[in-house]
């Protein structure tokens, strides 16, 4: 549904610095549409590189309308709110860009089309891309995953948004530009705007989601490596997405991601982060039910830092990689190569 010619604008209103800008972000740092702003009135005149790490030239504008002069033929709702719904607060913005023409991402629970499709000037070039809208109901898990020949690698965490998607997507770029035959799963809404295909795990329900996992994971089946994007944390009492991600893709290797300041979950912030060995025993157990399944081991660790000093960060990573015996490395700040080398070597 999305060229990769059109133009994109971003909205970010208010979160261009906070966890629920993530989807904006992801976007600016990953989709390879020419990104013509990202609109925060608050902002306005500034880069989007002195809030995010990119090198790409995005400018930051104060309204709608000056991104559909310079030429925006897409908004990207870039917030995420808390619940997943759409604030009263937008409906102006999203009926401006659907008066002048805009299609729509709407990565969110609430749905767009149901709404807004009447006011779609243009049929046949416009429309309303409502991304957590299943494609499919899928059969039940039968662990057909597990007699696939080739790698499969599942990022899990230790908290939501520690960076599964961002360490998936950098390791599927390294990949890529190592001529591997490698294949990407998306299972969030980021991720599915970005690559253009995937599953909404948490719009399906509990008893399809590891049938949905294993369908598109057996849809890549000729790829030599399939990266599986993660969703979630067993840790987390409100998570369940870790164990249909294991059922329905029968990892053969496990990546954990985490963020290098925090000692408990950032909510409810009562529960510890436990040891991490510890916890990778646990996934690597769950994973294989003791040999049930394929066996699975975690081979690296990726570690946010960015809330961490250059000189703290580099201490953080190297006590980590020596604590657990695995590479660990921050994939924005120094680059995923070293677990991707683990990848091939393994």
């Amino acid at each position: 549904m999305l060229k990769s010619t059109q133009n994109i604008a971003v909205y970010m209103e208010g979160h261009i610095d906070s966890d629920y800008g993530k989807m904006g972000t992801g976007v600016v740092r990953y989709l390879k549409n020419p990104i013509v702003g990202v609109i925060d009135k608050k902002l306005a005149g500034k880069q989007m590189r002195e809030f995010m790490e990119t090198t790409k030239e995005v400018p930051i504008l104060a309204t709608l309308k000056e991104a559909i002069l310079k030429g925006a033929e897409v908004l990207v709702l870039g917030i995420a709110p808390s619940g997943g719904k759409i604030p009263e607060s937008w409906n102006p913005v999203i009926e401006e860009a659907l008066d002048n023409g805009l299609s729509i991402v709407n990565g969110l629970h609430d749905v767009l089309n149901e709404r807004w499709s009447q006011h779609i000037k243009n049929p046949l070039k416009q429309w309303i891309w409502d991304v957590r809208i299943p494609l499919f109901t899928p059969e039940i898990a039968t662990g057909k995953a597990s007699q696939l020949q080739n790698k499969r690698v599942l990022f899990i965490g230790t908290d939501m948004a520690v960076g599964k998607m961002t360490a998936g997507l950098e390791l599927y770029s390294w990949l890529l530009e190592h001529k591997k035959k490698v294949g990407f799963v998306a299972t969030g809404q980021i991720g599915i705007t970005i690559v253009g295909k995937g599953i909404p795990l948490d719009a399906f329900k509990v008893d399809h989601a590891c049938g949905a996992v294993e369908q598109v994971v057996l849809d890549q089946a000729d790829k030599d490596i399939i990266l599986i994007e993660g969703q979630g944390s067993l840790l987390h009492p409100g998570s369940t997405a870790t164990l249909p991600l294991m059922r329905g893709s029968c990892p053969t290797h496990l990546i954990l991601c985490l963020r290098a300041e925090i000692k408990t979950l950032r909510s409810p912030e009562h529960i510890k982060i436990p040891d991490l060995n510890d916890f990778i025993a646990l996934n690597e157990s769950l994973a294989s039910v003791f040999g049930t399944f394929p066996r699975s081991r975690v081979i690296g660790i990726a570690a946010n830092t960015s809330m961490l000093s250059e000189k703290d960060a580099k201490a953080y990573l190297s006590k980590t990689s020596k604590d657990t015996g695995l590479v660990t490395t921050d994939p924005i700040r120094y680059g995923i190569a070293p677990i991707g080398e683990q990848i091939l070597m393994s």
